[in-house]
């Protein structure tokens, strides 16, 4: 039967686990926690009680400690024997789902919702860790040795933690997640440490920490939750109302379903996995004995008869029976009514220590208890060390009337090991050969045959020793363990994997003659591994290993260094790089090549064995940290290497040998390379935004936290360890960059974005609440994740809005932070999942102004729409190489695809950049202008609060840095910073006016008719004019205009339209009659306040230079012009007549001429207004003022030209 007694509980139960081999604690939904001993069913002690719903529980290995979780956000610890509350934690701020007690019962982990990891010190209650993110965490669990922790998620997939610094050594991302079934358990570590088992939906994971791979296998299919126990050699995985079990090596099920009366809320595993406790739906505790459905090895540390708490085991396997005999006396003293087997496993130790009087007491005891073969084995062996051969022998017969049937053959073994300790070798070696012959199988044919070579090195026979340790190799397990021969070890001290040094050494001594030299090394090698210093330092140890390492060196030396990444052909030495004579014969030089060659094939342990060897055998040999650099290197075990090559180049600058001190010149100590790559930090850093999201932890790191950051990771330590002999700048460029490469986010705010305070008020993004919003920016950091980067920015939290010059830092390097990521993610909204054509360029995204750079900007860039998957389905590509997409913005922008995907400031001029900002809006108005900084190249300030005035100084530099006169060429509202200015830029969404071209036969028809009127002096006088005149500029919001100037005569209203509106027509001096509308009054009785003004001096000043009118210059040496494209092509065209046509060598007569002809082509003219202290300001108009040009007879055109410098408020 498997199924032993039913516990009945007062409440519903959700929390279980083992204070020991026979009692179990539960805890319920109303707060109560109960001892029960699962023998008898009977409470034992009085009821702990908290004031929440227990949702987890665990004890303390050593059985002293209980540690509770509940729904009332609290971890309270109990002492296990009185019951007693001994600490409270009340950090949590949420419900308390997962808690562990590491091994050493030092230390508890919690995991509290909604995203919470606390480390607490069970002895000081002090959290020994600060608070660590993980989303929706619901179980955690030490591994065995207590060095790490493991978390898993709901969505967020399950993590590993270093215990002692908190960094996270492993990150499954969203595929590990639990799902939303929300396991009571999830998580379960193989008894090595080096496999993490882990429940999703209707499979487990098995990741391989030392491989960073994974594998799965299915289990149930069930949508009800899912909860796992183990004890490392198995696992018991329950759902709905049964429980199954895997091998946790084999990942197949072992053993039968159990099945339960009702459905199971909690499951645990006692320590040694003989009994499986379920919590049951209606408050009810079935426990299982799973000895009646599980072969021993998965129990008690897989040894048969032997159980044993892990610390006990650990220390008794260590061969430290003093240590053991105090663990067993405190397991003892602390349990109410003590086991009878730990009883026995103190017996066997106070036999092995000559306590022989104490020993028979506790065996007494034990079989007073419970007689069992434990016990009787232990009187056998007590009463052998006492010297009574047949009373032991007699003895330990009562042990095979309490075993199982599988433990005959075992016991027999037993027996015969006893014999051959008292005294009767032959009979014990006879009854050996005989069970190795009936061995049913190869695991019993190894154990058989592993001690019967063991007897005969006992006995001195090598060569029948020999050729049993061959044949055990042959049929060593493929897991390499043999749980009955560590059985064996315990009882009786014998050691199978270090035989004494005498017996090894005549061991070597017989494999070299048989001329199996590699065999003969393997041998030498672990004596000298397994030896402690004191046995080494014997002299006649000493001169055994220097006498053989010389019989060795002859053949070994004749082996050719070769080159790396070869294999010696027989398989006895594989060489390294750089030859290592064995001469003179060394320990240690034999140690470093064996290191060296298993280094050339990648077994890196293997080869981090050998030169620990070698240093342990003379740690004044550089070399042999040299070889274990590379072996811990390749092992990725970095801070390790690191200090083994530090401690070369120390040896090497002590030594005494001159030669050797001379090879400290090929080296670079790692201080070299940490402060050369100091020196390239602060060069990427100063491109890349002050602060950004760390995507692993969630939190916000400014420059010196990635530093910090950068410092602890692995591929900082891997350049530092690698980097030996000489700098290589590039590489550390490369390594610098890519580890500080970043992912920005470009969206459209929707209200409550989550701020740079709210961030940091909880730690970390994956602390805050739940809302859309901040689910927005959890997504794209997870994306950010997908990508294979560690760095996040977005503008909603990056940024601390309450400090004026990190606000300003941020909005002028905005631009140049978008051109330096590595990517950018956009998020759209307002897209409904199936994306299709168009849909982008309607979205909401496109009518806002910050996301113009956000476009142009970056080469990398990634769209989604509102359910987070890629716009138009198009994955695994940069979207700005996507034809689709781009086409998509060609068409809409205007601009060629080309010019979208390779973006830089100058690619634009300043018209068609102002066209592409024309159509889009800001919530705060100053950002229309502080959005174009980086495209325009701006060095304005920002300041929210100067409203439209940010427009007026983002126009007033364009103006003043580039003489750039083509943003006066709007018509519309006035702004209020200059009256030249427009008070939206929306005004340039329409073109300017472009006259027409004037070239070739026309302009020569003008150059003729003026030459005959106009003399020669004249008009070198006025070419001199218009070349005289300064560029425009700016001056306290002033703007000192060159133009050409034309008086206004009179002045009359044509036509009143709708509005305000009025068509006014004036006759101008040189112009004739010019029309114009606008909603002003303007005083008809004052006409000669009036002028129109040509400001497009340039224009015509480099007509004559052979360039034809244009619409956009920005200056003589930095020039962009305005471009049409057609948007089905990447082929910019210059908008006719902005073709530049190489003009014939002309005199300055003939120069002078053109540009005159150049004033009869209509132009765009401003309309200007004098005031009483003589400066003007502009009238805004309806429409641009277009007139036809210089319409005045030739003779008087001289008089006409004005060329002045107007002042314009």
């Amino acid at each position: 039967m498997t199924m032993g007694i039913d516990i009945v509980s007062q409440g519903e139960i959700h929390a279980v686990a083992f204070v020991d081999e026979s009692q179990v604690v539960v805890g319920d939904v109303n707060g109560y926690i109960r001892r029960w001993n699962i023998e008898d069913g009977q409470q034992q002690g009085p009821t702990m009680q908290t004031a929440g719903f227990i949702t987890s529980i665990a004890a303390s290995q050593d059985g002293r400690w209980v540690v509770s979780g509940d729904k009332g956000h609290k971890v309270i610890i109990w002492n296990a024997v009185t019951h007693a509350k001994e600490l409270e934690f009340t950090e949590h701020k949420d419900h308390v789902w997962g808690i562990d007690i590491s091994s050493d019962g030092t230390k508890v982990a919690s995991v509290g919702g909604p995203s919470t990891i606390r480390i607490f010190s069970i002895m000081s209650g002090v959290q020994l860790l600060p608070p660590l993110p993980h989303r929706y965490t619901h179980s955690v669990k030490f591994s065995p040795d207590g060095s790490r922790f493991a978390t898993a998620s709901v969505d967020s997939g399950f993590h590993i933690y270093s215990t002692h610094n908190g960094d996270i050594l492993f990150d499954s991302g969203p595929w590990g997640s639990t799902g939303n079934q929300e396991p009571v358990a999830a998580l379960a570590w193989s008894s090595d440490a080096q496999k993490l088992f882990v429940v999703v939906p209707d499979k487990i994971i098995c990741l391989d920490v030392s491989k960073s791979s994974s594998s799965e296998w299915l289990m149930h299919q069930t949508q009800s939750r899912i909860s796992i126990a183990s004890n490392g050699r198995f696992i018991a995985c329950s759902a709905g109302s049964s429980v199954s079990l895997w091998d946790c090596g084999s990942q197949r099920q072992i053993g039968s379903i159990l099945s339960n009366t009702a459905h199971i809320n909690c499951i645990a595993l006692s320590p040694s996995g003989e009994h499986l406790a379920c919590g049951l739906r209606g408050g009810k505790i079935t426990i299982h004995h799973l000895r009646d459905v599980l072969p021993h090895e998965y129990f008690d540390h897989g040894l048969p008869l032997v159980r044993a708490s892990d610390m006990t085991i650990k220390s008794w396997t260590q061969d430290d029976p003093t240590n053991t005999e105090m663990l067993l006396s405190e397991e003892i003293t602390n349990a109410s009514s003590p086991r009878h087997c730990v009883l026995a496993n103190r017996a066997l130790i106070r036999a092995r220590l000559k306590r022989v009087a104490l020993a028979i007491e506790d065996v007494e005891e034990s079989l007073q208890t419970q007689p069992s073969p434990i016990g009787y084995i232990a009187m056998a062996v007590a009463l052998l060390e006492q010297g009574d051969r047949k009373g032991a022998l007699c003895t330990f017969d009562l042990a095979f009337l309490d075993c199982e049937p599988y433990n005959i053959g075992f016991l027999l073994l037993l027996k015969s090991i006893l014999v051959f300790q008292s005294g009767n070798q032959e009979e014990a070696i006879t009854r050996v050969e005989h069970l190795t012959a009936r061995a049913n199988n190869d695991n019993d044919a190894y154990l058989y045959t592993q001690v019967l070579g063991a007897m005969y090195m006992k006995g001195e026979n090598y060569g029948r020793a020999v050729p049993l340790i061959e044949r055990a190799k042959n049929l060593t397990p493929m897991n390499k363990q043999c749980p009955p021969l560590e059985t064996i070890s315990l009882i009786f001290g014998w050691h199978f994997n270090g035989l004494s040094i005498v017996a090894q050494q005549h061991l070597c001594e017989s494999l070299y003659a048989e001329e199996r030299t590699a065999e003969a090394v393997e041998i030498l090698l672990n004596i000298i591994r397994t030896s402690g210093e004191e046995i080494l330092g014997n002299k006649a140890t000493a001169d055994w290993i220097a006498d053989f390492t010389e019989k060795l060196a002859t053949i070994l030396d004749h082996v050719d260094d070769e080159e790396p990444g070869s294999v010696r052909h027989d398989g006895r030495l594989t060489q390294f790089s750089v030859p290592l004579p064995l001469s003179p014969p060394s320990p240690a030089r034999l140690l470093i090549k064996w290191s060296r060659a298993q280094a050339v094939k990648g077994l890196w342990e293997d080869a981090l064995q050998y030169a620990n060897d070698a240093v342990k055998v003379d740690p004044s040999y550089p070399w042999g940290y040299e070889a274990k650099h590379v072996a811990l290197h390749g092992a990725k075990r970095y801070d390790e290497a690191i200090s083994a090559f530090k401690s070369m180049l120390h040896i090497i600058e002590e030594s005494h040998d001159p030669e050797i001190r001379q090879l400290r010149k090929n080296y670079i100590p790692p201080s070299e390379t940490i402060a050369a790559i100091d020196l390239i930090v602060p060069r990427i850093l100063k491109s890349c935004p002050l602060v950004v999201i760390d995507v692993n932890t969630g939190c916000l790191c400014d420059g010196p936290e990635r530093i910090r950051i950068l410092k602890t990771d692995p591929s900082f330590k891997e350049l530092v360890s690698s980097m030996t002999r000489e700098l290589d700048d590039e590489r550390i460029l490369r390594m610098v960059s890519s580890f500080f490469g970043y992912v920005m986010f470009s969206h459209a705010w929707q209200g409550n974005e989550p701020s740079f305070q709210d961030v940091i008020r909880v730690n970390s993004i994956w602390n805050l609440p739940e809302t859309t919003l901040n689910e927005k920016l959890r997504n794209f950091c997870k994306e950010t994740r997908k990508l294979g980067y560690n760095w996040a920015w977005s503008d909603t939290c990056c940024i601390d809005k309450t400090t004026s010059s990190i606000l300003n830092q941020s909005l002028t390097s905005m631009y140049k932070w978008y051109a330096g990521s590595a990517a950018t993610i956009v998020f759209l909204a307002g897209i409904v999942h199936p994306s299709k054509l168009g849909d982008l360029t309607r979205s909401f995204w496109m009518t806002r102004a910050w996301t113009l750079q956000e476009l142009l900007a970056q080469k990398v860039i990634f769209f989604y729409d509102s359910e987070w998957n890629p716009y138009l389905g198009v994955t695994g590509i940069n979207h700005k190489r996507s034809p689709q997409i781009m086409q998509e913005l060609a068409d809409a922008i205007k601009i060629p695809r080309g010019t979208i995907v390779t973006f830089a400031p100058d690619d634009l001029g300043v018209r068609e950049k102002l066209r592409l900002a024309s159509t889009r809006n800001a919530t705060v108005e100053e950002d229309v202008a502080y959005s174009l900084i980086g495209i325009f190249k701006s060095d304005i300030r920002p300041y929210y609060g100067e409203g439209a005035d940010a427009l007026g100084h983002l126009l007033e530099e364009i103006v003043a840095r580039f003489g750039e006169v083509t943003v006066l060429a709007w018509s519309g509202k006035s702004s209020s910073y200059n009256s030249c200015l427009p008070a939206s830029i929306s005004v340039y969404s329409q073109a300017p006016y472009n006259p027409p071209s004037l070239e070739g036969e026309e302009v020569e028809v003008f150059i003729t008719e003026l030459r005959g009127k106009l003399p020669r002096k004249a008009a070198i006088g006025i070419y001199n004019q218009f070349h005289s005149l300064p560029p425009a500029r700016f001056a306290t919001r002033r703007l000192h205009l060159p133009c050409i100037v034309f008086s206004v005569r009179k002045l009359g209203i044509q036509e009143l339209r709708e509005g305000n509106e009025k068509l006014y027509r004036a006759r101008v001096s040189g112009l004739g009659n010019v029309e114009f509308t606008t909603a002003d009054d303007l005083p008809l009785h004052m006409p000669q306040r009036f002028i129109f003004a040509h400001p497009w001096i340039r224009y015509i000043r480099d007509s004559s230079s052979g360039f034809a009118w244009g619409v956009d210059l920005e200056s003589d040496a930095d020039s962009d012009s305005d471009v049409f494209f057609d948007a089905g092509s990447d082929e910019v065209e210059s908008p006719l007549p902005l073709d530049v046509v190489p003009a014939p060598q002309v005199d300055d007569y003939t120069r002078a001429l053109r540009m005159i002809a150049h004033l009869r082509q209509p132009f765009n003219a401003l309309l200007l207004v004098q005031q009483p202290n003589g400066e003007y300001k502009r009238v805004a108009t309806e429409d641009e003022v277009v007139v036809s040009g210089l319409t005045t007879d030739l003779t008087s055109i001289g008089k006409n030209i004005q060329v002045k410098v107007l002042e314009i408020l």
